[in-house]
């Protein structure tokens, strides 16, 4: 890989992600600050656009600065289920091939107490 394309490629996606949870510079600066970055806000920003390039500790603390940040936001609304009160507990299991008793491709599910149900 070119040694210039690595920091691109990082401070690219470092900004998707802030874009995507809705964190604002100041607000990761103010984190990387506080884990004794050295990078003022402006070079910061300027890094985020892929103007500057930070040294990799730097690249690094902005990059916690920001996964903290998205780990402290409430989790993301979530589609309800039917009103019968049975959901998929995971997705289709890969070993069970369902050609006994015609459930291939189809999520097993449990019961509330943990067995599992047989629809």
């Amino acid at each position: 890989m070119d040694e210039f394309a690595q920091p691109l490629q990082q401070a690219q996606a470092t900004r998707e992600a802030m874009q995507e949870a809705g964190i604002t510079l100041s607000a990761v600066w103010m984190r990387y600050f506080s884990f004794t970055g050295a990078a003022g806000e402006y070079e910061i920003d300027a890094y985020l656009n892929g103007s500057l390039e930070l040294p990799v500790h730097e690249r690094d603390l902005v990059a916690h600065a920001v996964n903290e940040l998205i780990n402290e936001l409430p989790p993301r609304r979530m589609a309800p289920y039917s009103p019968n009160g049975k959901k998929p507990t995971r997705g289709p299991d890969p070993t069970h091939d369902g050609s006994r008793d015609g459930t291939k491709g189809q999520p097993h599910r449990e019961s509330p107490d943990g067995s599992q149900d047989e629809e």
